[in-house]
């Protein structure tokens, strides 16, 4: 799942990108905005696959800890 958010972050980030630049060079102003939000959503999303990755991990190393005093 963290994969997930992350591939889904970097492609709203690109595409979010591709739609402010395609604003800021057609002077569509909605269109630019847009991909700003869509860029920071991304974002977001991006962060949101990260922290679920540490979580992860955080819990593998504490099952590890108590599987090895046993």
């Amino acid at each position: 799942m963290a994969l997930e958010d992350q591939v889904k972050g970097k492609f709203d980030e690109v595409s979010g990108k591709t739609k402010e630049v395609a604003g800021a060079a057609t002077g569509d102003a909605k269109l630019e905005a847009e991909g700003k939000a869509q860029g920071l959503t991304g974002k977001a999303r991006g962060a949101l696959g990260d922290l679920k990755d540490k979580a992860e991990d955080a819990v593998d190393n504490l099952k590890d800890k108590f599987d090895k005093k046993d």
